[in-house]
């Protein structure tokens, strides 16, 4: 199983709309082998930096396909799966402003108070 990995091996990548694959160049499957050597799936946040651009990068030059419409890559071997989600948090969300209705019965309220 090793040798077919190497030889012709896929990176699994999770997004939001569905698990995607990316055939990397004969290099990238060997780095990618031995990032894989203990777990068969991981998140993008665990990885290093060095990491984290490889896998960027060949999410940004190739593109991606299901694994159901891939020539020839049903039987190809996932080397391993990235979970490539983005981060949710408050922080990449826009504050909320207040309703009218609100904004207008706190400064009512406001000016009632002595």
């Amino acid at each position: 199983m090793f040798i077919e990995k190497l030889a012709a091996g896929v990176v699994q990548v999770q997004t939001p709309i569905g698990p995607r694959y990316v055939m990397p160049s004969f290099l990238q499957r060997v780095y990618l082998l031995w990032m894989f050597r203990h777990f068969p799936i991981l998140p993008h946040a665990v990885l290093n930096g060095r990491q984290q651009r490889l896998i960027d990068r060949m999410c940004s030059e190739q593109r991606f396909t299901s694994r159901a419409y891939a020539n020839g890559w049903d039987e190809a071997p996932v080397i391993g799966t990235v979970e490539h989600r983005p981060p949710m948090g408050s922080e990449l969300l826009p504050q909320r402003r207040p309703v009218a209705s609100e904004a207008q019965g706190l400064a009512a309220e406001a000016r009632q108070r002595p």
